[in-house]
């Protein structure tokens, strides 16, 4: 999907979660596993690597659970799941080294390729912590994007393609809620006229659709399986436990 199709969406309802029906195998059980100690002077809360699929790993990249999200920054299910999951997920899983999570952004509208754009321009290092705060003020950022009119999307259809998320970003606020967590302006305006970077995203997304059955937001694989679980920590953590043999 190019640029102009995808930012024709940013005025439109916001599409949100959906739970997927569709069953498939338990995740496989790994059984019981020792923690693994992180390199000499670090913690594997703090590890953070890019990986192949375009995602962002958090932890051990060779845990024997591979906890994989694909979520929507725009998705209110996802912003409670991130509320009640990133601390214990983290404490209780990631830093052991058993569990390793890789957060896929899934764009479910223009807007949440502009924030995933922004979210992913620093790198790394502080992606998992954006993403927290992202959902944290999920219910402020957005309110503007709610709010867009007809004229609105008129001024944005006008723009260049290659600035359309530019704009999108500047008209609802989405440059200044990142600029004020550390990123320049000119770096954030780099990001959000990328290609590359806007191919990535709408990779993860075709990927996520095509390889991984992702019918709604969030959506969970444990080493590769799909949880069918509901899409919530409660739903999640048993699931976990199950795939540690715990």
């Amino acid at each position: 999907m190019r640029i102009g199709t995808i930012v024709m969406l940013a005025g439109a309802a916001l599409l949100l979660a959906g739970c997927d029906k569709k069953k498939s195998e338990s995740p496989p059980i790994v059984g019981n596993v020792e923690g693994v100690t992180a390199p000499a002077g670090s913690d594997w809360t703090e590890k953070v690597i890019e990986t192949a699929q375009g995602g962002y790993l958090l932890g051990n990249p060779n845990a024997p659970v591979r906890l994989v999200e694909y979520a929507s920054l725009t998705c209110p299910h996802c912003s409670e799941f991130s509320r009640q999951a990133s601390g214990p997920l983290r404490e209780n899983y990631v830093k052991s080294g058993k569990v390793s999570w890789e957060f896929r952004p899934f764009a479910l509208n223009a807007i949440d390729v502009s924030a995933s754009l922004l979210a992913m321009c620093q790198g790394p290092a502080p992606f998992f912590k954006l993403i927290e705060q992202t959902y944290l003020e999920q219910e402020k950022w957005i309110l503007p994007y709610q709010k867009f009119d007809q004229a609105v999307q008129q001024k944005l259809s006008a723009l260049p393609q290659g600035q359309q998320f530019v704009g999108l970003a500047r008209e609802g606020g989405l440059d200044t809620f990142f600029r004020v967590r550390g990123l320049p302006s000119a770096k954030g305006e780099a990001c959000l006229t990328d290609q590359k970077m806007i191919d990535r995203i709408l990779a993860i997304r075709e990927r996520g659709v095509k390889e991984d059955d992702v019918q709604g937001t969030p959506t969970f694989l444990i080493n590769g399986v799909k949880v069918e679980q509901p899409p919530s920590w409660s739903g999640l953590e048993p699931e976990l436990k199950k795939a540690l043999g715990a």
